[in-house]
């Protein structure tokens, strides 16, 4: 534990000699995601009259609706609904009974670090200062971060308190370093996924975030559409998830012995808890109470069911029946895909979206699971990888207005697709790199893989000296 409270105190002193030398900008104005302090603005001279009246007639015009802040609220507590126990669940009753609880505590502690790591300077990084690839460390500590601060929303002159920002935002945070959990499971050191994970954030969730939704980001100054992480969130876990199955290995008697779900009732509870709690993640991104987040509440719905129906069909045809399993996966899946589009497309793009998702990732946990070779355990890749790269360039079509969604006259197919695909593969490549240095910086300080002898006997009972079920 000493030397695991060191490498956290290392990591943090590296991210704030690295953010040193990015470049301090002004305050954003424009991007919905940025934040701005609302400071007294100091009186003009007496000699300028004229010039105080556009002054006061701007600020006048700046205003936080009640409705907008409630509905953020609540939108923040759906997302924390969807790790705590949600996602905890959903992991908890794919493992063996012997590791229930070592998931549900990973996935607890993973994301109450990320959280407390946010608050210091994840949040100045991810959205202070306008860097192309991270931002600065003005808010470090959240610096100037008060009840009089405001966020922009995607509405001129319609604001949100910087203190409910912040919160959203860190659920995001917190729930991607989560998600990663699900592809070492049953066989990482407890301390390992922690330092880890705290590694992992700081140099890839935090410039990915930044350069898809902070001010001067370069994926959002490219144009790239990212409504709510389907790049930020998933395809980011699901690399840093797949590079750290290859470096784990495979669990004792994978291929040999059978390693069947313990528990599908908890799964597809944590299934639907995911399911309702994403409203708040997807609907929430659209930061006011408007039409606007209504659409992308719709499309959340709308997918999700198409992928359930389509992951289970295909099940049906390939084994000729359709599973539990199947059904909760799917929905998954379809959640997943819509996450990047779910702003930006029309109901009838949303379903065909989520029945792609549901068909493609039904093959991403079957056949493409076998060519990569990895134990993926409970398949982060094949669901929110295969998922986050269908929903991020499906948006690229879908958003067309001709195809129902919200892109402008001009917009056009072929140049959006690439500039999504542009995003996903910068996101698969920084995620890998980094996940890669991370484990073996873990390696080499604390070690990754726990022994033949715990991984037997079962990680609740040697890592934390109890058991989720007493008999």
């Amino acid at each position: 534990m000493k030397k695991l409270l060191l490498s956290l105190c290392l990591g943090i002193g590296l991210v704030w000699a690295g953010a040193a030398l990015a470049q301090s900008a002004e305050p954003p104005k424009d991007a919905p995601a940025a934040a701005e302090t609302a400071a007294p603005t100091p009186a003009p001279a007496a000699t300028e009259p004229a010039a105080a009246e556009p002054a006061a007639a701007a600020a006048a015009a700046v205003t936080v609706d009640k409705g907008d802040v409630a509905w953020m609220m609540t939108a923040t507590l759906l997302v924390v609904l969807m790790v705590l126990p949600g996602l905890a669940l959903f992991y908890g009753g794919l493992v063996r009974s012997k590791n229930m609880l070592s998931v549900l505590m990973q996935v607890m502690m993973v994301f109450s670090l990320i959280t407390v790591l946010w608050a210091i300077y994840g949040y100045s990084l991810a959205f202070g200062g306008e860097g192309a690839i991270i931002g600065s460390l003005d808010k470090v500590f959240l610096a100037g971060v008060t009840t009089a601060s405001l966020a922009d929303t995607f509405t001129e002159n319609v604001k949100l308190p910087e203190l409910i920002f912040v919160a959203f935002q860190a659920t995001f945070a917190g729930i991607t370093c989560a998600l990663i959990v699900g592809s070492f499971a049953e066989r990482i050191k407890f301390s390992a996924v922690l330092l880890f994970s705290a590694l992992w954030f700081t140099f890839s969730y935090l410039p990915i975030a930044h350069m898809v939704w902070g001010p001067g980001g370069y994926l959002l100054d490219k144009g790239a559409l990212d409504f709510a992480g389907g790049t930020v969130v998933h395809i980011n876990a699901a690399m840093a998830g797949l590079v750290g199955a290859y470096l784990l290995g495979k669990r004792i008697g994978y291929g040999r012995e059978a390693m069947p779900p313990h528990s599908l009732t908890l799964t597809m509870v944590g299934a639907s808890l995911l399911w309702v709690g994403w409203f708040g993640f997807n609907a929430g991104s659209n930061l006011e109470s408007t039409a606007g987040a209504a659409l992308a509440f719709l499309n959340t719905l709308l997918a999700t069911a198409a992928a359930v129906l389509a992951w289970s069909i295909g099940e049906a045809l390939h084994k000729g029946k359709a599973s539990m399993l199947g059904a909760a996966s799917g929905a998954v899946a379809g959640l997943v895909a819509i996450t990047p589009a779910c702003g930006s497309v029309g109901p009838m793009g949303s379903i065909v979206i989520g029945l792609v998702a549901g068909f493609v990732c039904l093959w991403g946990v079957t056949g493409l699971k076998k060519m990569l070779g990895a134990d993926d355990s409970l398949d982060v890749f094949g669901v929110h990888g295969v998922g986050g790269i269908v929903g991020a360039l499906l948006t690229g079509v879908f958003a067309a207005p001709g195809l129902g969604g919200t892109g402008a006259e001009d917009f056009s197919i072929a140049s959006q697709l690439w500039v999504q695909a542009e995003g996903v593969v910068i996101t698969m490549v920084w995620s890998s790199v980094v996940a890669f240095i991370a484990y073996k910086i873990v390696d080499m300080v604390i070690g990754l893989r726990v022994t033949e002898e715990e991984e037997r006997e079962g990680l609740d009972i040697t890592y934390h000296g109890e058991s989720a079920y007493n008999r």
